[in-house]
């Protein structure tokens, strides 16, 4: 799950897309950043040409820094254009609205966001640096950049050459009319060998599960190869060489293409029929244990951040987690919260129908001020936001418990948590899972958190998203020899 589901299977159960986080949402409680001022720094002039190009660096947001990339581009003409990529936030080629460049003067803005983003700042003397203020909404913060692209450190990304196979595969899911695309990786020898399907988190991801530099699960498939077990990945639905389909997928829909992945592994010959396993991460590991619940091929599952409570309760616990770990006072979250509850009630109650417009409208005229405030149109453009991004994936989602699943899973299930995942809290999901298992009977059950790990399994400070990119660590050792070990003693 990579940032805020609320906006549907477009991210992972990640941040709002809002550069600032809940800090516009929630309104004034950032921390005001020393402004620069870009007019009275640009007296001297600087020729187009080194301003035009790659532009990357960190805005400095409470707690920490959010890096972003930057393209200039100027046409023969003289007028400016340009993109920006914010990888915490999912946001890739991101055109921008206003750019102005006045000798050393340069200017931009995120159209369409809220809180109107800015950025207003000046070119260095040496043409290779550009500093000044982003401001969103009340907030202001300093943002420094330097000429050329992000890159990152990933001292775990595995490299050719590898000791085992590697083949891109296709294969159809009949039922949904679509062919999916991926890589198998196959250890060497005769076989037949032992396999596992990743299984990715919401958001619509390649093959590799790619975040902010990071593969996880090229990582995955590297690690548990190199042990004798084959393994699977593929792109999602409209990504890479996988089709997107003809309706609106929900969870239901992707658990059918796990079940055509787990066809094609047991079609191929190199592969054990018998001993077939999935693997998945967030929303993954919940359609993980939905599959196995119901499918005999299915002889384990590894739930890697996966939830135990309803997808409401979820959000709600994600938003306060996320909230408080970044100052909010508790008036404010629990302003929120109330707005989200209700909204998310009504969504819940439209599962099988169409919106109710009636019911939505007694809603929005039914909001709490902001606390200390009369003013209610706050929470009514909230709220309206949360209705109009309420797609077919996050009606399912709201209303979907994975206790249903899990109290009939009768398979081996390894069930991970990080201790610092703010976007799946363990200390509410972890006894959710235990006891839903439990219900099953199921007597092969490891369930754990794992201390000092966020969401994405790394060594953390804080578990917000925003640190999963500056963390060079892709996924800790500890998990990586902890699955291996439990899968390899379940495929013997």
């Amino acid at each position: 799950m990579r940032t805020n589901v609320e906006a549907g299977r477009g991210v992972r159960l990640r941040v709002v897309w809002v550069i600032v986080l809940a800090c516009v949402v929630i309104g004034g409680w950032a921390a005001t950043g020393a402004r620069v001022s870009a007019e009275a720094q640009a007296s001297a002039q600087a020729p187009a040409s080194s301003v035009a190009g790659p532009w990357s660096g960190q805005i400095s947001l409470p707690p920490g820094p959010l890096n972003i990339a930057v393209v200039l581009t100027v046409d023969a003409a003289g007028a400016w254009t340009g993109t920006i990529d914010i990888p915490a936030q999912g946001a890739r080629g991101v055109a921008l609205a206003d750019v102005s460049v006045e000798g050393r003067a340069v200017s931009f803005a995120m159209a369409g966001v809220p809180g109107d983003p800015r950025f207003s700042g000046t070119i260095g003397d040496d043409g290779q640096s550009m500093g000044g203020t982003f401001t969103q909404g009340p907030a202001s913060f300093p943002f420094e950049l330097r000429r050329g692209a992000l890159t990152y450190v990933r001292p775990q990304e595995p490299k050719a050459p590898f000791p085992y196979r590697v083949a891109d595969v296709t294969y159809r899911n009949d039922a949904a009319g679509i062919t999916i695309a991926g890589t198998l990786t196959v250890p060497q020898g005769a076989g037949p060998f032992p396999a596992v399907l990743l299984i990715t988190g919401s958001g619509a991801q390649d093959r590799d599960s790619a975040l902010m530099g990071h593969k996880p699960f090229l990582l995955w498939a590297d690690t548990l190869t190199r042990q004798g077990i084959a393994v699977l990945r593929v792109d999602d639905r409209g990504v890479g060489g996988t089709g997107r389909g003809t309706v609106q997928p929900t969870s239901l829909d992707f658990a059918g293409d796990v079940r055509a992945g787990l066809t094609f592994l047991a079609s191929r010959p190199e592969i054990d029929a018998t001993r077939l396993g999935l693997i998945g991460h967030s929303e993954g590991a919940n359609i993980a244990a939905a599959v196995a619940a119901d499918d005999p091929r299915v002889r384990f599952i590894v739930m890697l951040a996966g939830s135990g409570v309803r997808g409401d309760a979820l959000l709600l616990e994600q938003f306060s987690a996320l909230a408080a770990s970044q100052g909010a006072p508790q008036a404010m979250i629990d302003w929120q919260l109330a707005i989200r509850r209700a909204v998310y009630a009504q969504l819940i109650a439209e599962t099988d129908g169409p919106p109710n417009q009636a019911a939505r409208q007694a809603i929005l005229e039914n909001l709490p001020p902001v606390p200390g405030t009369s003013d209610t149109e706050p929470g009514r453009q909230l709220a309206t936001e949360l209705f109009e991004a309420a797609n077919a994936w996050i009606r399912y989602f709201l209303a979907a418990d994975p206790r249903d699943a899990l109290s009939r899973v009768k398979v081996p299930v390894l069930a991970l948590i990080g201790e610092r995942d703010l976007q799946v809290p363990a200390d509410d999901n972890i006894p959710a899972i235990r006891a839903a298992l439990a219900t099953a009977g199921n007597t092969d059950t490891t369930v754990r958190a794992m201390p000092g790990l966020n969401h994405l399994f790394q060594t953390a400070k804080t578990g917000l998203p925003g640190e999963y990119e500056q963390i060079e660590e892709t996924i800790a050792p500890s998990v990586l020899s902890l699955v291996g070990e439990w899968v390899g003693e379940r495929v013997r």
